[in-house]
């Protein structure tokens, strides 16, 4: 189908140019000669399908301004995550678990030393001329007891626990936006200082054994709902504008019996869902003071790590069901790969959804599950998708293992500004 397209599309573009050039003819032939490269090129933009994909990367530290020395003294991991980028070649991608530092020295760095230079088993040079990276809540201290220890911050994994988000410094597991497009970043809308309280109706943990409240009002009422962040980044393609929806939910785990994070997942997820749902939300406010979701007929495509399989895994029921079957996603197509069903089957653990869509790989005792997502606007037409996991014994299976997590992709088509 793929290929078909594109020739179609070809043959349109010489039909559209050969009839530039017979009513150029009449003027200036040498001026219509001189367009047509740039007249092809623009035509070609507008009908060839946008390329859009998402990938937890696993380039972080626990140590603050880690990933930049790893990233200044050459890192095997990082040249991997290159390599798949440069085969894949994404138009527009979301990068989750890229550690944020304020001078975007790591985004510097990854861009000019790994995506600019040839890696072994890749593509051509890669090069994004825009990017978006903002704040984080990881890392961030909250002054509150969040674990319920009986004490505030502290070292390694309980002062983690104790930030805005699970992290061991400000920044860890952050998000970077790569894009061949320019960016709106007048527009760019942020969430990342919304209150978990403010969603109405939200799953607020309990502990099983008292039926009391899990945290108490008093921070109960200072909660930030997102664990990272959640961003809508306008992007102007040829396609027309699209608005990437980037996100990554806390993991459903590392919690007890009151499922604090399975909860927080789940209402994560659900933030996208009321974002895409019409009505008056005067709660719905960005971290500008901008309120209300996203207007009715924006073109847009959700990414990132949901942390959440349709049926396996320890996400709460449902969790992603709530984008999965929202009236304004086409979550009917679903990227798949042949490496996902063998290293599943590999492993014979009970598994009641399709292997072959799985995009994480998190050993014997975890299995892989689906948890990263591209969820478009049912305007945007799906062309084609997968996941980049090779199937074993390929030679690609050397340079697709830089993460526990696998690039996904997809094709798109939408509606081209006239």
């Amino acid at each position: 189908m793929k290929s078909m397209l594109r020739i179609a599309v070809v043959a349109f573009v010489v039909l559209l140019c050969a009839s530039c050039l017979r009513i150029n003819v009449q003027g200036d032939p040498a001026t219509a000669a001189a367009r047509l490269p740039e007249v092809i090129a623009g035509a070609m933009a507008k009908l060839l399908p946008l390329r859009v994909a998402t990938y937890n990367t696993s380039l972080y530290s626990d140590d603050a301004g880690g990933l930049i020395r790893r990233l200044e003294r050459g890192d095997a991991g990082a040249r991997k995550i290159a390599t798949v980028l440069q085969r894949v070649r994404p138009d527009l991608v979301l990068l989750n678990e890229f550690d944020y530092d304020d001078s975007g020295r790591a985004a510097d760095l990854f861009q000019r030393d790994y995506l600019e230079v040839p890696q072994t088993g890749g593509g051509d040079p890669l090069r994004y001329p825009y990017r978006y990276l903002a704040p984080v809540n990881t890392g961030v201290p909250s002054g509150l007891d969040l674990d319920r220890n009986g004490a505030v911050g502290g070292s390694g994994r309980e002062r983690g626990n104790d930030a805005w988000g699970f992290g061991m410094h400000p920044g860890q597991y952050g998000m970077l936006v790569l894009s061949r497009y320019p960016i709106d970043a007048a527009a760019v809308r942020t969430f990342r200082l919304l209150k978990w309280s403010a969603l109405p109706g939200a799953r607020r943990p309990m502990n099983p054994a008292t039926g009391a409240a899990w945290y108490p009002d008093a921070i109960w009422a200072q909660l930030r709902l997102s664990s990272k962040s959640h961003w809508d980044v306008p992007v102007r393609t040829p396609q027309g504008v699209v608005h990437l929806l980037a996100s990554h939910p806390t993991p459903p785990v590392f919690d007890g019996a009151e499922d604090r994070n399975g909860a927080r997942n789940y209402d994560e997820i659900r933030l996208w869902a009321e974002y895409l749902t019409p009505g008056a939300k005067p709660w719905l406010c960005d971290d500008q003071g901008r309120c209300g979701s996203l207007p009715a007929g924006a073109q847009f495509v959700i990414a990132g790590d949901l942390n959440a399989d349709p049926v396996d895994g320890d996400s709460v029921s449902g969790a992603i069901m709530q984008l999965l079957r929202h009236p304004r996603i086409d979550a009917g197509f679903v990227p798949r790969s042949p490496g996902a069903r063998a290293r599943a089957a590999a492993y014979r653990l009970p598994r009641k959804g399709d292997i072959a869509s799985h995009t994480g790989d998190f050993g014997a005792k975890s299995g892989t599950l689906r948890l990263d997502y591209l969820l478009p606007s049912r305007d945007l037409a799906i062309v084609d998708g997968a996941v980049y996991w090779p199937p074993p014994g390929s030679p690609d299976t050397a340079i697709a293992d830089g993460s526990d997590h696998h690039l996904v992709w997809l094709d798109l088509i939408g509606d081209p500004p006239r």
